[in-house]
């Protein structure tokens, strides 16, 4: 007779508000990302002066938006850890 593989417990899942940090920090950081490339890549496309049209806004969104994906982060680690103690001590 075949024996049966022993029960491993299943994953945990991800909660809504982790999948939504987890998502809304990604955009956040990404979006950022893509304003520096386009500040690095504007000067070789003629883009010379900064103050005019959208400029301002793709310069200072990464000012503001890496620290605040930094944060969404950080956030997301503390409640992940909240759940998995939680997890544990229900284990027990």
């Amino acid at each position: 007779m075949a024996r049966s593989a022993p029960a491993t417990p299943a994953p945990p899942s991800a909660s809504r508000l982790e999948r939504t940090l987890a998502v809304m920090a990604l955009t956040v950081i990404g979006l950022c990302v893509l304003a520096i490339l386009a500040v690095i890549i504007a000067p070789v496309l003629g883009v010379h002066e900064y103050a005019g049209g959208i400029w301002p806004l793709i310069v200072v969104l990464p000012l503001v938006g890496l620290p605040i994906g930094f944060l969404m982060l950080i956030a997301l680690l503390v409640t992940n850890i909240v759940r998995r103690s939680r997890e544990a001590r229900a284990a027990r």
